[in-house]
């Protein structure tokens, strides 16, 4: 390999590297333990304190406040796919914009900076900060804050998904006489199209989590429901929106997931079958 000159297999670090970054390792290590004030007694007491929590909130397990548990779940999902959507129908634009194979270099640049920062910051701040000042208490501004961090992620993930694509579709729109945008719909879109997709129901998983939290900030949804029972030490209650909680979330990512392997296991029995027909021996041997 190294004579035809490919890349060869690197080279092995030497006992003096290996010791030298075990030893920043284990330092490092022990600096973040130090700076949390992690305590050894505490780190004991924990497995008996956990079944303490857990019996006051499941044993006995309250039945009765499940309903009101499962409206508050369905806000937040409405508001998880809220913010999903405007995240995906922002995000494809500016991802397009910000792949350089594309767009121009300046251009993606800029766009590629405005999505760090749209990215950089969490969807807590967004509401406190921006939305709740403007749309009030509630999952409005709970969805509109998590809409616009979606922004950034979705649009990050779509850059990257576009320039990675065949160059060979995008080329025969432009042998085919295709102008800007019918090179985008035609030659770029149908290839990235199912995997960013998939990236947008990922998103929505995510979303609902940033929902659940959401609630701690007055922001609506089943977060707001946890936070008010644990103010009022009905622990019970919170138990019974917690088990809400896991439950859903476990569904829509089992739901979510088989929606996505369909999608990506399509594109690539497509991608596979197109290079079938382009190579015709291939096709000889197939009739």
């Amino acid at each position: 390999m190294t004579a035809t000159g490919a890349l060869g297999r690197p080279a092995r670090p030497s006992r003096l590297v290996v010791r030298v970054a075990t030893l920043a390792a284990i330092l490092l290590v022990g600096w973040a333990v130090l700076s949390v004030d992690v305590r050894l007694e505490r780190l004991i007491d924990l497995p008996a304190q956990l079944w303490r929590i857990f019996q006051r909130m499941f044993l006995p397990f309250e039945v009765s406040y499940l309903p009101r548990a499962m409206d508050g779940m369905l806000q937040s999902l409405a508001m998880a796919w809220t913010g999903t959507v405007i995240g995906a129908a922002v995000s494809l634009p500016l991802g397009f914009l910000g792949a350089k194979n594309v767009s121009s270099g300046f251009v993606s640049n800029i766009v590629r900076q405005l999505l760090n920062a749209i990215r950089a910051i969490p969807e807590l701040i967004l509401a406190v900060v921006v939305f709740i000042p403007i749309a009030g208490l509630g999952p409005v501004a709970g969805a509109l804050a998590i809409g616009i961090h979606s922004i950034g992620t979705l649009g990050k993930l779509t850059a990257e998904v576009v320039e990675g694509i065949d160059p060979g579709s995008v080329e025969a729109a432009r042998a085919a006489g295709g102008n800007g945008w019918q090179v985008q719909r035609w030659g770029v879109l149908p290839q990235v199209l199912p995997e960013i997709v998939a990236f947008w129901l990922y998103r929505f998983e995510i979303n609902i989590r940033a929902s659940a939290v959401l609630g701690v900030v007055g922001a609506g949804g089943v977060g707001e429901l946890v936070t008010n029972t644990l103010n009022y030490r009905r622990y019970e209650l919170a138990g019974a929106t917690i088990l809400v909680i896991i439950i859903a979330t476990i569904l829509v990512d089992y739901v979510s997931g088989r929606v996505r392997r369909r999608i990506i296991e399509g594109a690539e029995r497509r991608v596979s079958a197109s290079e079938v027909f382009e190579q015709p021996e291939l096709v000889e041997q197939s009739t």
